[in-house]
This record gives C-alpha cells, sequence and structure tokens, in this order.
C-alpha cells in the first residue's frame, strides 16, 4: 500500500473503501502502523484501541462485501478527544491524573453519530486538564508537538487530534472548542479546525442540560481539507432532542457549498479585533494570504471592529466563564468520590486549581456585569455583519512556544511588551465562544523557520455553508496540502518555497 494513504483524505478513503479498492482492515493496520511509527515522537494519541478497530473494521469489511448500505465514512479510521467527548465503557482521562481509569458511561451524540456512520475510532487524543488552556500539555501524558516542529506546543486543548491528522496518524479527528480548542491547534499545526454555529452540533450536558452556553462550547472537525470538514460536519451535525440549544435541521449540503463561488462576496479584514498585540510575522503572512479571497473572487477590506475593551480583561471574562464550569464539575466528581481539590489536588495544576476556586466564590452580580460585556463585544460582530458577508482575522497572536519539562507549558506572557493571559491571552478565538457565530481557522502560511500561522475565517450566526465555502475558495487559489510532505520518522517538513 502506498504511503500516500497518510494523506489521502477521508472522503477519498471513503470512496475507496465503497468501490473496494481498499479494505477497511488494510486502512485501520496502516494507519496503526503509522502511529506506533511516529507517535512516540509526538504524543498526539494517549490511548489507542486495537482490537476493538480492528474488530470493527472487520465487520465494516463483511458489510462492504455483502452488499449493505453504507454509512459516509463507513470504515474510515478517526481519532477522538480525550476530554468531554465519551465513547460509553471506554477509558476518559480529561487528560488529569486523578481520571486515569475514569470509564465514560454514555456516548456523546457527535461520537455516536460518527460511529453510525461507519467511522472507526482508532484511539483518544492529548488533551491539557479539562481543556483548559491553549496549548496541549498534562501531569498525566505529557505536552505534544506541531509535526512542524518537535519541542514546539501544537496547541490546544485539542491539540492531539491536530497533531495527529498533520502528521497523517489518522485522516481526520474530532475536536471540541470553548475558547478556540480547535481552532488553536489547527493553526499551530497547519490544519483545517471548524467550529459550527453554537446548537449546529449537539451537546448533550448532565447533569446541567443549560451548561454549555457559558461560554458557548462546540464540538467539530479538524481535517486537512475543508471538503472532509464539511464531510464530518453533516455527519456530526442535526437537532437532538436532548439538547435544549441544538438547532433545528437546516437543508445545507454542506459538501456542496464546498463547491460555491465567493465572487462578490464582501469580507471584512482585521488585522487585530482593535485591541490584540500581535507577533509581527503573523500580521504579515495573514495580511499577505488574505488576498487569496481577492483571487477567489470576492472584495477584502480591513475594518475597524468597534471592540473598546481592553483584550486581557476580556481574557479574564472568559477565564471566570469557564471558572464556573469547573466547579460544577468539580462537585459533581466530588459526590462520586473523587475530591479534586482535596486528596488529588497535588495532581492538578495551581493554573487549573485556582480557576476551579474561582468558581466556587463566583456571585450572580459579576456574571451579570460580564454578560453586559460579552453583549457589546457581540454587537460589535454584528455590526460588522450589517455589511459583509466574511469577517477574517488571525487565528492566533503568538507563534507555537516551546514545550515545558514539568507537564505545565504556558502560553507567553506578552506580546510585542503588551501583557496577555498564559492560558488563553493569545488566542484571537474565545471572542467566538462569547457568541457562538460559526468560525474556522485555515493555513495561511508558514514563517521562515517553517512554523504555521492560520487565519480565522467568520461568518454570520447560522451560516454554516457559507463559512465553509469561503473557507474551500480560499484552498483553491492557496492550497496547504504540499506542507504535510516530510513529516516522517520525526523529520520536520522543509517549508516550501511557495505557500
Amino acid at each position: 500500500m502506498s504511503d500516500n494513504l497518510a494523506y489521502t483524505p477521508a472522503a477519498e478513503i471513503a470512496s475507496r473503501i465503497r468501490r473496494r479498492d481498499l479494505s477497511p482492515v488494510e486502512a485501520v493496520d496502516y494507519f496503526f502502523d503509522r502511529i506506533d511509527k511516529i507517535n512516540p515522537i509526538l504524543n498526539a494519541f494517549i490511548i489507542l484501541w486495537h482490537e476493538d478497530a480492528r474488530e470493527r473494521a472487520k465487520d465494516a469489511e463483511k458489510a462492504v462485501m455483502k452488499g449493505e448500505e453504507l454509512g459516509p465514512l463507513h470504515g474510515v479510521p478517526i481519532a477522538i478527544k480525550d476530554l468531554f467527548d465519551f465513547r460509553k465503557g471506554f477509558v476518559n482521562t480529561f487528560g488529569a491524573k486523578p481520571l486515569a481509569n475514569f470509564i465514560a458511561p454514555v456516548s456523546s451524540p457527535y461520537v455516536e453519530r460518527l460511529e453510525n456512520a461507519g467511522a472507526i475510532i482508532l484511539g483518544k487524543t492529548n488533551t491539557p486538564e479539562f481543556g483548559h488552556k491553549g496549548v496541549t500539555d498534562n501531569l498525566l501524558f505529557g505536552p505534544t508537538s506541531t509535526p512542524f516542529k518537535i519541542g514546539k506546543n501544537a496547541g490546544g486543548s485539542s491539540g492531539g487530534s491536530a497533531s495527529a491528522v498533520a502528521a497523517g496518524l489518522t485522516p481526520i479527528a474530532q475536536g471540541s472548542d470553548g475558547g478556540g480548542s480547535i481552532r488553536i491547534p489547527a493553526s499551530w499545526c497547519n490544519v483545517y479546525g471548524y467550529k459550527a454555529s453554537y446548537g449546529r452540533v449537539p451537546n448533550v450536558m448532565r447533569p446541567n442540560a443549560f451548561g454549555s452556553h457559558t461560554p458557548c462550547i462546540h464540538a467539530g472537525p479538524i481535517t486537512r481539507t475543508v471538503e472532509d470538514a464539511a464531510l464530518m460536519l453533516s455527519v456530526m451535525g442535526g437537532t437532538h432532542s436532548r439538547d435544549p440549544f441544538s438547532l433545528p435541521n437546516d437543508s445545507s449540503d454542506y459538501v456542496a457549498a464546498t463547491k460555491q463561488s465567493i465572487k462578490g462576496m464582501r469580507i471584512a479584514y482585521s488585522p487585530n479585533w482593535d485591541i490584540w498585540p500581535v507577533d509581527e510575522e503573523i500580521s504579515t503572512i495573514v495580511a499577505e494570504a488574505v488576498q487569496g479571497f481577492k483571487d477567489a473572487g470576492a472584495e477584502v477590506e480591513e475594518v475597524k471592529i468597534g471592540i473598546t475593551h481592553d483584550q486581557y480583561e476580556l481574557s479574564q471574562i472568559w477565564v471566570r466563564q469557564t471558572a464556573g464550569l469547573y466547579a460544577a464539575a468539580v462537585l459533581d466528581f466530588k459526590k462520586n468520590g473523587i475530591d479534586l481539590l482535596g486528596e488529588h489536588e497535588k495532581d492538578i495544576p495551581s493554573q487549573l486549581t485556582d480557576v476551579f476556586r474561582m468558581g466556587m466564590k463566583a456571585t450572580g452580580l459579576q456574571q451579570s456585569e460580564d454578560a453586559i460585556i460579552r453583549s457589546e463585544v457581540f454587537d460589535a460582530i454584528q455590526d460588522v455583519f450589517e455589511k459583509y458577508d466574511f469577517l477574517v482575522t488571525p487565528t492566533l497572536a503568538a507563534m507555537p512556544v516551546d514545550n515545558a519539562s514539568d507537564g505545565v507549558t504556558l502560553g507567553p506572557a506578552a506580546i510585542n511588551g503588551v501583557k496577555i493571559d498564559r492560558c488563553i491571552g493569545w488566542c484571537m478565538t474565545y471572542l467566538l465562544n462569547f457568541t457562538g457565530h460559526p468560525a474556522a481557522s485555515i493555513p495561511s502560511g508558514l514563517s521562515r523557520t517553517g512554523l504555521p500561522v492560520g487565519m480565522q475565517i467568520i461568518g454570520r450566526r447560522f451560516d454554516d455553508a457559507g463559512v465553509l465555502a469561503a473557507s474551500a475558495a480560499f484552498e483553491r487559489v492557496r492550497p496547504w496540502a504540499h506542507t504535510y510532505s516530510g513529516i516522517e520518522d520525526g523529520i520536520v517538513p522543509k517549508p516550501p518555497e511557495h505557500f
């Protein structure tokens, strides 16, 4: 079997399986062999389910040979994030030492839907404890590297998924996003990460069914092509009776949307959301890359967003919002005999236990004041969409950071001399978790030293088809598939001459 299978799109793998040109067993064995070879260098996968995946691959092969009706991802290997992305009866650690042996009591709807569509889960991918920061590292498994520079972090919190996809260890992977956790690692690993409109992919949370809106929490695809993301979204999305925020089913054909033109569309470009300090090389790369939309026939205009609050102030609002979610989780685990702020506190980074305690002390008045500022951000973004079809920004304000050796990698403390929060402050993504707009991170170029830079594409509320169309239009004029060449045996690819 050709080594090109490592970078074959999932849509093509599914097609080859349907026409009996490729066996699901061959595909699963191929990717497990590649994982065995490369994953020790990256630390992208942290749990592998060899036996289960191979049994399912055999069943998938029998279904093909019998001529049974096949799902859109039949036989396609996939990776699942090790956070609140449950597969019933299987280990789910949340990246945390105290939960190293936790067994998921239920399956998340989107995981169940991916399996029902025929996808074969290879295993779980690395994440920071409870997904609390924009890098992937933890005290249980350690850091994950971007394949573009071993020793540089993959980003978080879906860093394991993004690294695995970029290195060709899996065709596609699932991620989740409460502050940028799909888009951040997509940027640092040079892959495509898509956060759909809030509610498009159902999120059944319990015991609090209403817990996913502050901030808006999403699950979605991490892929190497826009078409693969559209295919995954078509499987993962759709209304669910147990999610009070799930959107009604729409009539959009997401895969078909990737073939559409964006000629005549109006694109607003903001280099910094008005408020962020941005690494100079990122600014240069994204400013040039945004011109690709002009090549695709769209109009591009630099704009002011109208956000008046300081980026550090906004980052602290996001931290306070997540603190409330974490505090509820801590209490729930305590009821089940796992005291994360008691006997297990030593196994949780202090940055996270501080957030746990912040959530315990939160007041209703503070939450209301934060919601007022969140509303102002929402209004500023909505004002942009009164005139423009899409808003484009850099995904991140900083380049990939070095992995730490103590399990507590953090982001930069400052950019261009301006103080930022080390867990989330360089991530120009979390504002869209205040608002729920659809947003993607798309590869936009490589730095002088070969490090990836992502560009964020944001659409009107509920316009998932539009964001996918704009992303695919950019991919056609500024393709990035060639940038993965050379990721083999831990050899970091050389930057192509033109990207």
